[in-house]
């Protein structure tokens, strides 16, 4: 489909080596003068939902400076766009629980608010599961839980996950359990 929005002008108006913004001039859809503010992202979010025999999984609590509250979330982050992703989930999971897997499979691709960024992000089931130590970063303060896959799925269905890339992989991961494919 052709895109009906006309760019006027785009201009740069932070950068970090996170993210870039820019300001937008532009025509939307109907001819009207409008501006847009869009939030690009310099690396791939990745979450990975580890899952054992007994569908047991992970997660990882820490408080989230940018909300100002506290976040129960899948073991996530960024990779780079020049490594494969799947070093990157490698790396995530160990870094945020100190778990290793055989077995990766991909389960989904996701923007992650596609109205003010085109931040991409994708996520895995880990299975086959070792077991080590975690290693975050420095700016990471983590709390990790092992729960029953069951109970996870309830808290993000009762608003105790709220994070987009851990919610959708939840509830990805339930339809693909539903379906006897995990």
């Amino acid at each position: 489909m052709e895109n009906p929005w006309k760019t006027i002008s785009i201009n740069e108006v932070y950068d970090n080596p996170w993210i870039r913004v820019t300001h937008r001039e532009v025509l939307n859809p109907s001819g009207g003068e409008g501006i847009y503010g869009v939030v690009h992202f310099k690396n791939i979010a990745i979450g990975i939902v580890p899952l054992d025999d007994d569908y047991n999984t992970w997660i990882v609590g820490q408080y989230r400076y940018t909300l100002d509250e506290y976040s129960w979330e899948i073991p996530e982050g960024g990779g780079a766009k020049d490594v494969p992703l799947l070093d990157s989930a490698k790396r995530e999971l160990i870094e945020e629980t100190g778990i290793r897997a055989k077995k990766w499979t991909k389960i989904l691709d996701l923007h992650t608010s596609n109205s003010v960024t085109d931040e991409y992000g994708l996520s895995y089931v880990a299975q086959d599961l070792t077991f080590g130590e975690a290693m975050p970063e420095e700016t990471e303060e983590l709390v990790i839980k092992k729960l029953p896959f069951s109970e996870v799925v309830e808290m993000a269905m009762e608003g105790k996950i709220t994070d987009a890339l851990a919610l959708t992989s939840i509830f990805k991961v339930q339809l693909m359990i539903d379906r006897g494919l995990l």
